[in-house]
């Protein structure tokens, strides 16, 4: 057992060595290129970031590579351990595919407990940013750091000075630790109180993520009104929030179908990349999610399903990254028509829902129509929630594009869920909101 030990500690060490070497050379910063747009230079290469989040799931990566992506954000430094592909650890197989990779650090949110003017929450916070930086400064799959998520809080106006004044501590510890990597800090939305803290506050800090959804285009001018000059991205997008979404009386949200989804990916990306004030100093965006996560319902920002089917979000992502369509697209969804819609019913009574749907390549669609409880979860800014029951002995007549459907007994909140797939990895998505009296 002793020799066994010596070998792996003996082996680990090489690895630390061959990591270092390698990181002599590797060199990240924010430059301007010959038109004056912000850029990442990667060892001297200029390069706009095609950047998506989440892209954890095994085999995620390889599609993100493969589709045209070149730039992945992590949230938490635990990220790049985590196992894909044949075992590998996240951050390896990143650089084999030469995705470069945004290394979040996560820093503790006041909403969850943190409490800045505690000085031992405070030190042990500085050693743990201090131990992640010095233990993964040497690998060349690192592009950037990324320093904190949302840490002044989703709905604050301007955040607590002692959170942006810690902030800047961090970003020391990080430069001192590594001086060849630029960090990044990511906020919640484009306000200008918030802008101009980041401005007094965290001079170190050398560039700004924001995650917005509905007023994703107009951060650019939001960040140049407020005086923020150096380079932005847009560290979360996609489509219009659950919170910002138009509502049933009740108060359930209308989720777009995928289609309407895939519109906003790609809208976002060329107005705050290519048309909108402030697009000079846009690196580029991170599409919020290359994979999928119950968040209000289990569709509402993935960008697959569980089931690893691409969904048009993606196409439109490719589209918007290099050009052209990618050979093989999803599902188109044209209509979907319930009477039942945002309204309320009665228990134990026969629905008819259908949808008008059609592939680019021609194949025959699959349809898969269920009803899901509505998510009692009031989480914000990402936190964990649990999928809501389904009722699949209720779907009547499926795999059909009109179905019917029994209303629940109990009352309550629900949605009638549609997938449809094509057979050949790709699929769409929709759901109808509906009350049971």
């Amino acid at each position: 057992m002793r020799k066994f030990f010596l070998i792996a500690s003996f082996l680990f060490c090489v690895s630390l060595l061959i990591h270092a070497e390698e990181a002599k050379g590797h060199k990240v910063s924010f430059e301007k290129n010959s038109d004056g747009f912000w850029r990442v230079n990667v060892n001297g290469k200029l390069i706009p970031v095609r950047g998506a989040g989440g892209v954890l799931a095994p085999g995620m990566l390889e599609t993100f590579a493969k589709e045209g992506g070149n730039f992945t954000r992590t949230w938490g430094i635990e990220s790049l351990e985590q196992k894909v592909t044949g075992g590998a650890r996240y951050i390896d197989k990143a650089k084999e595919l030469g995705v470069n990779v945004m290394a979040g650090i996560w820093i503790g949110h006041e909403r969850h407990g943190f409490n800045y003017s505690n000085e031992a929450q405070v030190k042990k916070q500085r050693e743990i940013v201090r131990a992640a930086v010095r233990k993964w400064k040497h690998h060349t799959g690192i592009a950037v750091w990324g320093l904190g998520n949302e840490m002044e809080g989703p709905q604050a106006v301007a955040g607590n000075p002692k959170v942006w004044q810690e902030l800047e501590v961090l970003a020391k510890i990080i430069k001192e630790e590594d001086p060849n990597r630029p960090v990044m800090t990511v906020i919640a939305g484009s306000r200008a109180e918030k802008i101009k803290s980041l401005l007094k506050y965290c001079p170190t800090i050398d560039a700004l993520g924001v995650n917005a959804y509905g007023a994703a285009s107009g951060a650019g001018k939001d960040l140049v009104k407020a005086g923020w000059k150096k380079p932005f991205a847009i560290t979360e997008f996609g489509v219009k929030g659950f919170w910002e979404a138009s509502k049933t009386p009740w108060g359930a949200p209308y989720e777009p179908t995928s289609t309407e989804k895939a519109k906003s990916y790609y809208a976002t990306h060329k107005l705050v990349t290519q048309i909108n004030n402030g697009k000079e100093q846009c690196l580029g965006t991170f599409a919020f999610l290359w994979g999928w996560k119950q968040e209000k319902t289990s569709t509402w920002f993935g960008m697959f399903l569980k089931s690893k089917e691409k969904l048009p979000q993606v196409d439109a992502l490719v589209k918007a990254w290099t050009g052209e369509w990618p050979a093989n697209r999803a599902p188109k969804i044209e209509a979907v028509k319930a009477d039942f819609s945002g309204k309320a019913v009665a228990a134990n009574k026969k629905l008819i829902a259908s949808v008008k749907a059609t592939d680019p390549e021609g194949k025959p669609l699959k349809y898969d129509w269920v009803i899901v409880e509505e998510s009692k979860a009031h989480s914000v800014g990402g936190d964990k929630e649990y999928e809501p029951p389904s009722f699949p002995a209720l779907t009547l007549i499926n795999n059909d594009p009109e179905c019917v459907i029994m209303s629940p007994a109990k009352a309550g909140q629900y949605r009638l869920f549609l997938t449809i797939r094509d057979g050949d990895g790709n699929a769409a998505t929709a759901n109808i909101p509906f009350l049971v009296k």
